[in-house]
């Protein structure tokens, strides 16, 4: 029973973008792994950007310096 955990910046990911990436998960594990697509859970939790660091900057910050 896989369980994936995807965590992303809200940034504007569409409904049809997330259930891509669920798709695609879900197709990699039984694929790869063999893995049965019925007991696989898929998690997307979508951080604010406030709340996600890289480097010793919040995200916020760091796209505000992005050309």
């Amino acid at each position: 029973m896989p369980y994936v955990n995807i965590r992303i910046t809200r940034e504007g990911a569409t409904a049809a973008q997330k259930q891509q990436l669920i798709k695609g998960v879900t197709d990699l594990l039984a694929d790869v792994l063999g893995k049965n697509p019925k007991t696989t859970f898929v998690i997307i939790d979508e951080v604010e950007t406030d709340n996600w660091g890289i480097g010793g900057e919040a995200v916020t910050e760091l796209r505000k310096k992005q050309p």
